[in-house]
């Protein structure tokens, strides 16, 4: 009998677990290169800022989406997923698609990928962009009283490494929407996927989600899509709980029955697809 791993997992089924690329074999056809497509149309169709730089120590860019007329805006900030290792904003500028329409600015970043950086430095990238976005708000007319986060798989992941309350100079924040977040980097570092990123167990352990700080407040959305599979079930079963409601905090999870990993993220580029008009009442609320 294979030995376990983790939890009930031998090696070979763990792997499987992450294997995202396996599971949907033609993403690339059917939802990237769409994505890609769709972020062009979104730079040319709205008013944009490219290339910023929001912190010289890396020299990290972000692109800027504002809508028409006069703000302040509320902001999306998005992180791009990819395990952590690849792909770039030019995957989600599509995200403005959806929201800039409706009069929410999106802000979408980069991040150095691993394993040029460790997982550290990628956090610390995600929360300066945030810090960024608080501080250059005047100058752009967004709010920075209603500054959202969301991101997918890794950027998931992302997403409640800035929500967490344990980190220095993070702004208030009005909440956010983690799609397929991998907030558990135990099992990250056991299955294949650590061949490429080289975490240590405590380098998983302190960059871990749900073993941080919750935040202190803010609306917050944790969406899985139901074909995922049970680890990625896991993962955002297990910080809703550990997150959990208060009266300043509000924590939701949405199991998506009939979708996959990347099927959960395509109608973020739809402005009027359920799941935009979903985001648009918390935003609004």
């Amino acid at each position: 009998m294979t030995p376990a791993v983790y939890r009930h997992y031998d090696q070979a089924a763990l792997d499987a677990q992450y294997n995202n690329r396996a599971k949907v074999p033609d993403f690339q056809e059917r939802h990237i290169a769409r994505w890609i497509a769709g972020g062009a149309r979104a730079r040319a169709e709205f008013q944009t800022h490219e290339q910023i730089v929001y912190d010289g120590t890396c020299g990290e860019r972000l692109n800027l989406f504002v809508p028409q007329g006069r703000g302040p805006w509320p902001v999306l900030v998005y992180i791009h997923g990819g395990y952590w290792m690849a792909l770039d904003k030019s995957s989600t500028d599509c995200v403005a698609l959806g929201l800039v329409p409706h009069g929410v600015a999106v802000v979408n970043i980069d991040y150095t990928l691993m394993p040029a950086v460790r997982m550290d430095e990628v956090v610390r990238q995600s929360r300066a962009a945030v810090q960024w976005v608080h501080g250059q708000a005047d100058a752009y007319g967004l709010d920075a009283a209603r500054i959202w986060v969301a991101g997918h798989s890794a950027g998931g992941h992302l997403t409640a490494a800035v929500a967490s309350a344990g980190w220095t100079g993070r702004p208030a924040l009005a909440g956010g929407f983690a799609f397929s977040g991998l907030h558990d980097l135990e099992p990250i570092r056991r299955c294949y996927l650590n061949q490429t990123l080289a975490l240590d167990e405590a380098e998983a352990a302190r960059n871990s989600p749900l073993h941080s700080p919750p935040p202190p407040e803010g609306d917050w959305t944790l969406y899985v899509g139901g074909l995922e599979g049970e680890e990625y079930l896991r993962q955002s079963v297990a910080l809703a709980q550990a997150w959990a409601s208060t009266p300043s905090r509000r924590v939701t999870l949405e199991v998506c029955a009939q979708a996959d990993h990347f099927s959960l993220v395509a109608p973020l580029e739809d402005p009027q697809s359920a799941l935009i008009q979903r985001m648009l009442r918390t935003i609004r609320a």
